[in-house]
């Protein structure tokens, strides 16, 4: 299956049961949103999934690999992220180099994160906005950068 996979997820924060017996199906180019009131699990959810945080029990996989305890980073790097709420581009750095520095984080060799960033650019339409700081950026701009 490509896509992700969870199976009976389960969280308990002092004897509260935050995620309760999560299983779903997300298969590749599909969109989803959890919905619910504050308090239900959903953001807890999405921790798991990505791995910033471990289930009590339960799987997660993805491209039908199970990555349950996988680290976030490593978990990046298969293609499995999440885009928080909150903005997490550098203000005071270009999307250039917003872009670069994601890169090289990543590992992507020096002399390939050039190219890697303006094929970025282009594929996400934003290619105008390379020498614009991450203040300048309106929010719908913004949101494309940290994709």
């Amino acid at each position: 299956m490509q896509g992700i996979r969870t199976e009976n997820l389960v969280k308990v924060y002092r004897k509260r049961r935050v995620v309760d017996d999560i299983s779903l199906e997300i298969n590749k180019g599909e969109v989803v949103g959890l919905l619910g009131p504050n308090g239900a699990g959903k953001t807890t959810t999405f921790y798991i999934i990505v791995g910033l945080i471990a289930p009590d029990k339960g799987k997660v996989s993805f491209n039908s690999k199970e990555i349950t305890r996988i680290p976030m980073f490593q978990r990046a790097r298969m293609g499995l992220g999440y885009l928080a709420q909150e903005p997490s581009i550098f203000r005071k750095l270009t999307v250039e180099e917003n872009l670069l520095l994601i890169l090289e984080s990543l590992g992507v060799k020096r002399d390939e994160r050039r190219e890697r960033c303006y094929s970025l650019l282009k594929e996400l339409e934003i290619d105008h906005l390379a020498d614009y700081k991450g203040y300048m950026l309106s929010g719908g701009e913004r949101r494309r950068v940290e994709i």
